[in-house]
């Protein structure tokens, strides 16, 4: 069994900032990508950015230069630091990871249940 749990959504007035976290437990043999996604009402779930277990991540281009994903491999943790965040930016934000829980096994991936981001004055 595998869980995967985000935290640190929230409240935050416009040009604020946030940080999310995403850890992974269980059985797990080897993680390769660590993402976050995002669903705002009505639309479509969409990639936020993701990084791989060699740190080359990428990024929507509507979050670039505004948000920092980042990994600590050790503690199978996965983050999202969001600066300068705006209204458009509110959504359920999933992180999902890419990993192995056991040798011989084929990758398979696992979504948490998500974090509300609200951004409002």
């Amino acid at each position: 069994q595998v869980q995967v749990v985000e935290s640190g959504g929230g409240l935050v007035q416009p040009g604020g900032s946030l940080r999310l976290s995403c850890a992974a437990s269980g059985s797990i043999f080897s993680i390769y990508v660590m993402g976050w996604y995002r669903q705002a009402p009505g639309k479509q779930r969409e990639l936020v950015a993701d990084i791989t277990v060699s740190s080359n991540s990428r990024y929507a281009d509507s979050v670039k230069s505004r948000f920092t994903i980042s990994r600590d491999g050790a503690k199978n943790t996965v983050f999202l630091q969001m600066n300068s965040l705006k209204p458009e930016d509110t959504a359920v934000y999933y992180c999902q990871m890419t990993l192995r829980s056991a040798a011989g096994l084929p990758r398979k991936d696992y979504w948490g249940k998500g974090t509300l981001v609200t951004v409002s004055s």
